[in-house]
């Protein structure tokens, strides 16, 4: 009770190579298979317990829709108000344990899956939101042991931070846990945000009433069992799929609602402002409000750029993960001096990728994640093809007869307003806008204000005084800005990831600043020798 605990120093996670012959490609391969074979029943976890409601939805794989994995109770209502009764049970004695015990049960989830738990949670992550080994590895393993060894590092960082004081006296600063509960709503397209949205809340005293996406069920149900292996008590972290406007409409609606983590669209984190705002009255205390949102992310080349730099930025940048990441390239500006070189390349490369399911590793797109983003990524291409401004140069297939396939596709628009260079579209298209090299001081202004986002983004160029120039006059474009690299790929303790303007809050998933958004902090002042009379030396006369 009397030591000072130190966090072991973080490091970030190797990534494994998955390369034939490798060990872990072999333990990946029997898990995909053991687990394809089976369909786990997926329950509600409140308060530590498992709740059946027998309404159920199938979980799917995106490659093959025909193919059930699991199937999952939906919470109503009633559930709903029973987590949030579960966390604030919880709440008091979390929030007032010691910060080495709490932050252990994280470090305990990242040491079994940097072990024993690795190939079950990527092999759930690539079939049930059909992402290839290498995509999996770098999501549901290495970042979510990233966010929680360095959460905790940060952790110790922020408790340490104290005030000064006179002699006399000890001042002292206590960083508590809100009052009430956090609401934790993830997206589908990354398993390490499903972790961290209610985990990092959780590591600085916090409870949680989590709402996982509905395409990421049973890879966000495995997190759960991390984090009940780990040792985190009943009702720190509750788990509830289910209808998103149902579940936000009773967690809205309590007194106790504390505030909110979220990733996922614009509209709906908007809807979830104004909600707070009409209700603020309501609450405990004003709620935290902290997401990061969508992203329409650009890659802007100047005539000096390396020209194989960009075409490889593009590759990867637009279609890894069918360019369902917030931060995927999906408009780039490239010059007229350096299109005759770079389009026959991009072209040849881009329609060299393979594409199929996740058993077959040689593939390097996969399928996108369901029905509804088949329908939207397909319309937007149907309508550049039959469009007098854009042209479909290489792709633009898409079949959804087995699996939600769309083939990555390049579109070149005539105007820099057309749609798709405006539109997040959240799949594998990138659009491209050839633009006069004279023009670079007005494609720069182009980037900034085309898209109300400001996520991620990226310049290529080579002459310094460019690279200065474009920085400066993005300033405001990208939470998360590259130079001659790829708009992706960001790192825990490295770049921590967000943006602002219409992309969020840009509280910085993955270093101090998210985690100060979790506390509320009390100021104490201890005086050992306490005055006795209450005048001042300048009360006295002259």
């Amino acid at each position: 009770m009397n030591g000072i605990p130190a966090i072991p120093p973080p490091v970030n996670e190797p990534i494994f190579s998955y390369a034939p012959g490798s060990p872990e490609r072999a333990e990946l391969q029997a898990e995909l298979a053991r687990q394809a074979d089976q369909v786990v029943d997926i329950p509600l976890i409140i308060g530590g317990e498992e709740v059946r409601t027998g309404n159920t939805i199938d979980v799917v794989m995106p490659h093959d829709h025909g193919h059930v994995i699991a199937t999952a109770h939906m919470a109503g209502p009633d559930e709903v108000r029973r987590a949030i009764d579960a966390a604030n049970a919880a709440h008091r004695e979390w929030s007032m344990m010691r910060w080495e015990d709490r932050v252990a049960v994280f470090l305990k989830v990242a040491s079994l899956l940097a072990g024993p738990r690795r190939a079950k949670l990527n092999a759930a992550t690539m079939l049930g939101q059909s992402k290839n080994a290498f995509q999996a590895e770098i999501d549901s393993a290495c970042e979510i042991i990233d966010f929680f060894r360095f959460g905790a590092h940060f952790a110790q960082e922020i408790y340490g931070k104290q005030p000064i004081s006179e002699p006399g006296e000890w001042n002292r600063a206590e960083y508590r846990a809100l009052e009430g509960f956090v609401y934790a709503v993830s997206p589908f397209n990354f398993t390490a945000i499903g972790a961290n949205l209610p985990g990092t809340p959780a590591m600085m005293g916090n409870v949680s009433v989590w709402k996982p996406s509905l395409a990421a069920l049973l890879s966000n149900y495995y997190v759960m069992e991390l984090f009940d292996e780990a040792g985190l008590p009943p009702g720190v972290i509750n788990f509830v799929p289910g209808d998103p406007v149902e579940v936000t409409k009773v967690v809205m609606e309590d007194s106790s609602f504390a505030g909110i983590h979220f990733t996922g669209s614009t509209t709906v984190f908007r809807s979830f402002w104004k909600t707070i705002g009409d209700n603020i009255a309501k609450y405990r205390s004003y709620p935290r409000i902290v997401g990061e949102t969508g992203g329409k992310d650009f890659i802007a080349v100047h005539p000096s750029a390396d020209v194989t730099a960009v075409k490889t930025a593009i590759v990867r940048g637009a279609f890894e993960y069918q360019g369902q990441k917030c931060s995927a390239a999906s408009r780039a500006y490239i010059p007229e001096s350096m299109w005759g070189d770079l389009k026959g390349p991009l072209i040849e490369e881009t329609a060299s990728l393979s594409m199929g399911d996740v058993f077959d590793f040689s593939n390097f797109v996969n399928a996108v994640i369901d029905r509804k983003a088949f329908d939207k990524i397909k319309g937007y291409i149907e309508d550049a093809k039959a469009s007098d401004d854009a042209e479909v140069i290489v792709g633009g297939e898409c079949d959804d007869s087995v699996g939600y396939f769309v083939t990555p596709t390049i579109i070149v628009a005539h105007r820099p307003d057309y749609v798709t260079m405006c539109d997040e579209i959240f799949g594998p298209v990138i659009t491209l806008y050839i633009y006069p090299d004279a023009e670079w001081e007005e494609t720069l202004e182009l980037v900034d204000t085309t898209s109300e986002y400001a996520l991620t983004g990226a310049i290529f160029a080579k002459d310094r005084r460019v690279i200065r120039h474009a920085t400066n006059a993005l300033y405001q474009s990208a939470g998360n800005f590259y130079i001659n690299d790829k708009p992706t790929g960001a790192v825990v303790g490295q770049q921590p990831f967000g943006g602002a303007r219409g992309s969020g809050t840009n509280d910085k998933a993955g270093s101090m600043f998210n985690l100060l958004r979790w506390v509320s902090a009390r100021s104490i002042k201890e005086n050992f020798v306490s005055p006795t009379d209450y005048t001042y030396p300048f009360l006295e006369k002259d």
